[in-house]
């Protein structure tokens, strides 16, 4: 093989990496991946919780397809998006995972928004997966409806955040509850353990959220269930 050949492929090659890496340079497009990673959104959605237009919306979405990390359906007026695969979302974790140990500006910025938050442990993913199968935890989704229908942590029952205040009666002081969400810096959850435990409940969140979850293996479900 001639050098000169080879430069050209790699040349080539890192090109084609550094497709998806543009792809990801955006905040927005970022933000758009990981709400995808709860499940099938539409550009309008997507822009509407975002704050941003259609318009501009649909062009991160292109970009987005463009490098192969996002795909799209048609249902009757709508177009619904999803990522390609699980892969897409191992890569925003890798990017949050170099983020979180070498951006001191980062765990700043963390640390600004939700203060301490140390006065209640968090539960990891293998001590909830424990106490599931001896049924002493209630494991409250806190996440919008359409994300909990979408996929769910087998068990959890859909208790939004914003509706939270008004089902209190439905959730017993005698049972302890780990309320998760869509991530380790999704405040839903945070917020949930602070209503429930001001109100006598004992309350916890889960370190990570649905996402990581399910990319552990763990039992997930889709559809709606219950409160026992």
């Amino acid at each position: 093989m001639r050098a000169d050949s080879h430069r050209q492929f790699k040349n080539r090659l890192f090109g084609q990496f550094a497709r998806i890496g543009k792809a990801l340079s955006s905040p927005h497009r970022l933000e758009i991946l990981e709400l995808l990673a709860q499940g099938e959104r539409t550009v309008d959605s997507l822009a509407t919780e975002m704050g941003l237009s259609l318009a501009n919306t649909s062009q991160h979405l292109k970009t987005l397809r463009q490098a192969a990390l996002v795909d799209a359906r048609k249902d009757g007026l709508f177009v619904h998006y999803r990522l390609v695969d699980a892969e897409v979302y191992d890569v925003c974790r890798a990017i949050r995972s170099v983020a979180e140990h070498q951006l001191a500006e980062f765990e700043r910025l963390v640390r600004d928004h939700f203060g301490s938050r140390s006065a209640v442990e968090p539960v990891s993913m293998e001590e909830l997966m424990r106490r599931t199968r001896t049924g002493d935890v209630v494991i409250l989704d806190t996440r919008p409806a359409n994300e909990y229908l979408s996929g769910h942590i087998a068990g959890a029952v859909s208790v939004p955040v914003d509706t939270l205040q008004r089902r209190l009666r439905e959730l017993p002081k005698n049972t302890e509850y780990v309320a998760y969400c869509r991530g380790p810096y999704c405040v839903y959850a945070d917020r949930a353990v602070d209503i429930l435990r001001a109100k006598g409940r004992r309350a916890r969140r889960l370190i990570e959220g649905f996402p990581e979850w399910k990319a552990a293996g763990f039992p997930v479900e889709t559809g709606a269930q219950s409160l026992r």
